[in-house]
């Protein structure tokens, strides 16, 4: 299978531009490899031939974080000298295969510089749609700013919601667009008439926010969400239905993303 000069070439465009600190490049990147039409992957296979069950990406490690290496046409793959097999994909559909086993996807490791690695973070964003999810690295801290309405308000529907254990706060600085109130969720329950009931007690609080302040909900037991991983590590609630604690301010910081490796 061949690339054709729209499949590789907004990929690479795009790879192009990516530098430290230019996460507009790499948000750019990130949407080419999202989309079908321009996010095709040749990956590189240390076991197996594709489509066979005994097929297994190769790997690579950086900064302690795994990924798994690809190239991102068939000029590129010729330049790498890669003699194994390889496997054609779409970006996405690579995104859904390496994101739970928390590798990345690593572009042209070959290249000079050493091309640019794609966290598994941002591989799950592809994989749930990025519009979806903030763009990292985040900066989290205890949010500074003071809404009392909407949090007693919060707390006393809380109350009368059974199917809440406890809630939890953050501010959230993408690294891309606004920052914004984020509300950890703890629930007992989460089969539809609960998630139901937590759903309607958010609306009814969200009322007491000022107009402007973004607000948004976090599930606690997510596993794989940046901003749940802080809170669970970082946080205490502010809302306890088994034992009320006041929250204190952790220092700000990101959390879950290694440095943005771009092309040095």
């Amino acid at each position: 299978m061949s690339a054709s000069g729209t499949t590789a070439g907004q990929v690479e465009h795009m790879l192009r531009q990516v530098t430290p600190g230019r996460y507009d490049a790499y948000e750019a990147l990130l949407r080419a490899l999202a989309t079908p039409s321009t996010g095709r992957v040749w990956m590189l296979l240390w076991h197996g031939q594709a489509g066979s069950p005994d097929a297994q990406y190769a790997t690579m490690e950086v900064d302690g974080n795994g990924y798994a290496p690809c190239v991102t046409s068939a000029q590129e793959l010729s330049a790498s000298g890669w003699t194994r097999s390889y496997e054609v994909i779409d970006g996405a559909d690579a995104a859904r295969a390496l994101y739970p086993g928390h590798y990345g996807l690593w572009l042209n490791p070959h290249a000079p510089g050493g091309g640019v690695g794609i966290p598994w973070l941002d591989l799950r964003r592809i994989a749930a749609g990025l519009e979806h999810q903030p763009a990292g690295p985040l900066r989290l801290s205890e949010p500074a700013i003071e809404i009392p309405q909407f949090y007693a308000l919060l707390t006393q529907n809380a109350h009368r919601t059974p199917a809440v254990r406890s809630l939890r706060r953050a501010w959230v600085q993408p690294a891309l667009g606004a920052p914004y109130l984020a509300i950890g969720l703890d629930v007992y329950d989460t089969s539809p008439p609960a998630v139901d009931s937590v759903r309607a007690m958010m609306q009814q609080s969200v009322t007491a926010v000022p107009e402007g302040l973004p607000v948004s909900t976090v599930a606690l037991s997510d596993e794989d969400d940046p901003v749940a991983m802080w809170l669970r590590v970082n946080s205490r609630p502010f809302y306890d239905r088994e034992a009320h604690a006041p929250a204190p301010a952790p220092a700000a910081g990101g959390y879950g993303y290694p440095p943005l490796r771009g092309a040095y």
